[in-house]
């Protein structure tokens, strides 16, 4: 029903009205001073060097990428173990198969090479 969305519609409205209130409310309070110093660029307490440009290896967002993939099929493990014995020995069959295959993945990038990070 429709009447059902009106504390989502107000709670919306007032987490906008919210937001909205602090930008405008520190743009107008907050310290204006700027310096050389306050523009420049600033990560982690190291200062930049060098072109933001160049690009990075390969190799990198391949682990990067690999790491997200595992990352993702150990989490389906969670609810398998929360659910371990309602699912019985048919969900330990599958588990195990699932497992067998996220296995023979991480060999196979093992074997291919994927995870060496020098050149050779």
């Amino acid at each position: 029903m429709p009447q059902d969305y009106i504390p989502i519609l107000i709670q919306s409205i007032v987490v906008l009205g919210f937001v909205i209130t602090t930008m405008v409310a520190t743009h107008f309070l907050g310290p204006k001073r700027s310096s050389k110093a306050k523009l420049e660029n600033f990560e982690c307490g190291i200062e930049g060097m060098g072109n933001a440009r160049s690009p990075f290896s390969v190799k990198y967002f391949l682990i990067a990428i690999l790491f997200v993939l595992f990352d993702v099929e150990v989490i389906f493990m969670y609810p398998w173990a929360v659910n371990f014995k309602d699912l019985g020995k048919d969900g330990f069959l599958e588990m195990f198969l699932f497992m067998i295959l996220v296995l023979a993945g991480f060999i196979y990038i093992l074997l291919k090479g994927a995870l060496k990070w020098d050149k050779n």
